[in-house]
This record gives C-alpha cells, structure tokens and sequence, in this order.
C-alpha cells in the first residue's frame, strides 16, 4: 500500500486542529472558556496573530464563539468532531493529489528518459550503416509476400528498391551472391545491403498492403 506524504498546513490551521482535538477529547468542555489568545499562543508556541487566526477559523464554524465581557467559549464538541473528520477527508485527498502529481512527473521523467534512450538508438543505428554500408539487412518472405517463384531479374530489385540481394536463404542453404536467375520463394530470407530507405522500400515492395 502506497504511503502517502504528509501534507503541511500553515500554523494557525495546525493550531485550529489542536484545539479542535481538545474540544473533542473533552480537555476543553462545552462552555469552557478558552485562554486569551496571548496565552494559547504560549501553550501552542506560536505568535498572538497566529493564535487569533486559529481561533477565528474555530468561531466562524461554530466550535467556538466570541462573548462580549467573557472571550472566547466552546460552543460546540459535535462540530469540533465533524469539523475533525472533514479535516481528515480534505487531508487524505491532498496526500492523494500530491503522490498522483508525483507518479505522474515520475513516469514524464520516465517517458523523456525512454525518448532520449530512442533517440540515441536512431542516432547510433544511422552511423553503424553510414559507417558500414556493406552490413546486410535480412527480410524473410512468408506466403503473403507479392511476386513469389519470380527471378530477381523479373522483379528488377535493384531498380525498384536500391537493394542489392548478396544472399538467399533456401531450405536451409545459403546462396551467396546469387546470380539474376535466382527464384525467390516462399520461406526465403533474403540478406540484401542499400542505403538507410531500402529495406523499408523491399519490405514495402514485397507486402505493398502493409505499407
């Protein structure tokens, strides 16, 4: 189960929160009244502008209330439990929220990651065949491969695809070099060297419906 991180709040909520859980722990009773606002920012070590704000968070949901001549009371334990429990919700979609964002910037990282990783590959595979031009590609031929039992001669390879066939796989024997009236076959594999397009062009020429 994934552990979600916990979401900070600005002091004066973390204060409302306290005092909330006192009300409903019965620390702090209904119709208590409440320190002044300098002495709760003692006993939660915070400023009397932050204590005040905490306090008003709690008057304006009616956990507590504001009596002239007698401060601030607890008007309300009920609230200060749903009051509470609202807080847990809010909180648990936040933590939520937060880990989705980080999951998300996590598989983008991933994603750049994976690209760069691609682009490389082309990068790389373009200098090894700029490098080694006379490094044979292969093309197997299977049954729905176009202009089967035909001579390479009768297909015109070279002048239709810029692939010079140096090879023919047939049943298990090589052919090396194979002269213009070799028959190409179904099950072949032919080993043929070009420029960087022609095993795309072969492939296309031999399957044209899957280009």
């Amino acid at each position: 189960m994934t552990k979600h991180k916990k979401i900070i709040l600005p002091k004066y909520q973390q204060v409302a929160i306290e005092i909330a859980e006192r009300i409903d722990s019965n620390y702090y009773k209904v119709g208590d009244k409440v320190h002044a606002r300098s002495t709760l920012a003692n006993t939660f070590g915070v400023s009397p502008e932050t204590a005040r704000k905490a306090v008003n968070i709690l008057v304006d949901v009616g956990i507590m209330e504001v009596k002239h001549g007698s401060g601030v009371i607890v008007a309300s334990k009920d609230k200060a439990t749903s009051f509470l429990s609202q807080y847990k919700d809010v909180q648990n979609i936040e933590e939520i929220k937060q880990d989705l964002l980080t999951h998300i910037q996590q598989q983008k990282k991933e994603l750049d990651e994976l690209t760069d990783l691609a682009n490389l590959l082309v990068s790389q595979t373009k200098k090894i065949n700029h490098a080694n031009p006379l490094l044979p590609s292969e093309l197997l031929l299977t049954k729905e491969a176009k202009y089967l039992d035909q001579t390479i001669k009768d297909l015109n390879l070279w002048q239709e695809t810029s692939a010079t066939v140096v090879a023919i796989l047939h049943d298990q024997q090589l052919l090396i070099s194979p002269g213009p009236y070799a028959k190409i076959s179904s099950g072949d594999i032919l080993y043929f060297i070009g420029d960087e397009f022609s095993k795309q062009r072969l492939s296309n020429f031999f399957y044209p419906s899957e280009s």
